[in-house]
């Protein structure tokens, strides 16, 4: 029961607004002090802890990738892809939100980042769908769920991280996830030309873009293909770690760079001040929760979640559809890295006790965690979004319009779960 009250007590911190790292990691240290059989001892192991975090050749992948994508976020590589994809669909119904799909996907594979994404887009492709007479819930839901694909579709910093907590090949994790995330672009595309076939005036034909040349439509869509398929292609071929990709990655993201005349002496320093702050983030967190999970352990709490479902209940399935509807729910309040450090370590044993295939359990979170951010009130693509777009969309139109995209989200979830030959495709 302590151990429980502990995990309750950090996830109000969260919720009062206490940075993550300091949540989990002060109250171990509360705990640890208050409780006489743990101890500060407990904390003994810690340095050799966040030593193995810092020398952890997996997760040196994380500040590379999200350099990558960084750098990609300068190039204007974004504005030219959406311009190419609303040429190719501008006489459909519906064309400009497929194009913002397709760039989405596109965005994701090359970046990963799910901020630059959704803004990125905020900023290009609301207005050009506003104008053409779009339903304002339609096209935010469109923007919003279209920059989460990075979540899903490699290079994911959360395949990474979710590789490294639950002991995984992200090689493999990178295989697993591809059609997933094609099910998921196909759900989404599906979606809004039925919208569009049924009710016309919510996406009708974009009369206001204009017709580009083959030639031009080929130099905004070849190069970040190739790069995508080159940093991909080496990691599924064997030919080179996650890590060596995505330094590969950065080499290419500066190439592009060039090609588009963006490369300069203030995106490189842009590009590398962010990448420390979020990759400084993003250890933080993992050192917090480090910390907490040697206080929750010692406290008993993981052997009382495992004996609760591998004894009490001792069904796979209602494992399964306890712990995806756990994360959904938490995904409502709490960021998807504390999730990935805190929930999924517990869950980690039980899925071993279970016999449950890993790579596939963790495409599964990583569906799901992607929700976490579309679902209000703390969904993080909400917010980028309605930062992004200002006055032209209100923040219940937002929900609105990503209320279809969550149920889409769930569905491909269904999907995996039903068919766990798409995880298993490529592997």
């Amino acid at each position: 029961m302590i151990a429980l009250f502990m995990f309750v007590l950090a996830l109000a911190l969260l919720l009062v607004g206490i940075p993550v790292a300091f949540a989990f990691g002060g109250v171990a240290i509360i705990f640890a002090f208050l409780i006489p059989h743990v101890g500060f001892d407990v904390f003994s192991i810690l340095p050799f802890r966040i030593y193995g975090i810092m020398s952890n050749t997996t997760l040196m992948a994380v500040p590379l990738f999200i350099a990558m994508g960084l750098i990609l976020e300068k190039s204007h590589m974004a504005e030219k892809l959406l311009v190419s994809m609303s040429a190719l669909f501008r006489s459909t119904r519906g064309g400009l939100a497929v194009s913002v799909v397709l760039v989405g996907a596109l965005l994701a594979a090359s970046t990963g980042i799910v901020s630059a994404s959704v803004v990125m887009m905020s900023v290009i492709a609301l207005p050009l769908m506003l104008s053409a007479g779009y339903d304002k819930g339609l096209a935010g839901g469109t923007i919003a769920a279209s920059g989460t694909l990075g979540q899903i579709i490699p290079p994911s910093i959360i395949l990474i991280v979710l590789g490294d907590v639950m002991s995984v090949s992200v090689g493999d994790l990178f295989k697993a996830a591809v059609l997933p995330g094609l099910v998921l672009v196909g759900l989404y595309i599906a979606y809004i030309l039925i919208r569009a076939y049924f009710n016309p005036h919510v996406a009708p034909v974009a009369k206001n873009v204009k017709n580009i040349s083959l030639k031009e439509i080929l130099f905004s869509i070849v190069p970040p293909l190739l790069l995508m398929l080159t940093v991909l292609g080496s990691i599924f071929a064997g030919v080179a770690s996650p890590t060596e990709s995505a330094a590969f990655g950065v080499v290419g993201g500066l190439v592009l760079s060039a090609f588009n005349s963006s490369l300069s002496y203030e995106m490189i320093k842009y590009a590398s001040l962010q990448t420390v702050k979020l990759s400084g983030m993003i250890f933080m967190i993992l050192i917090g929760a480090t910390a907490f999970s040697l206080v929750f352990n010692e406290l008993g709490g993981s052997d009382i979640i495992l004996e609760f479902f591998s004894e009490d209940i001792g069904d796979v399935w209602v494992f399964i559809a306890l712990s995806m509807l756990g994360i959904f729910i938490l995904g409502f309040f709490i960021d998807f890295l504390e999730i990935s450090f805190i929930i999924v370590p517990i869950l980690v044993p039980i899925m071993h006790a279970f016999g449950i295939d890993p790579v596939w359990f963790a495409v599964l979170i990583a569906l799901n965690l992607q929700a976490s951010f579309l679902t209000p009130p703390f969904g993080l693509a909400l917010f980028f979004l309605k930062g992004a777009a200002g006055d032209k969309i209100k923040t219940i139109e937002i929900y609105k319009g990503v209320f279809p995209f969550i149920l889409l989200q769930l569905l491909g979830l269904g999907l995996v779960i039903l068919f766990p030959d798409l995880v298993f495709a490529f592997l």
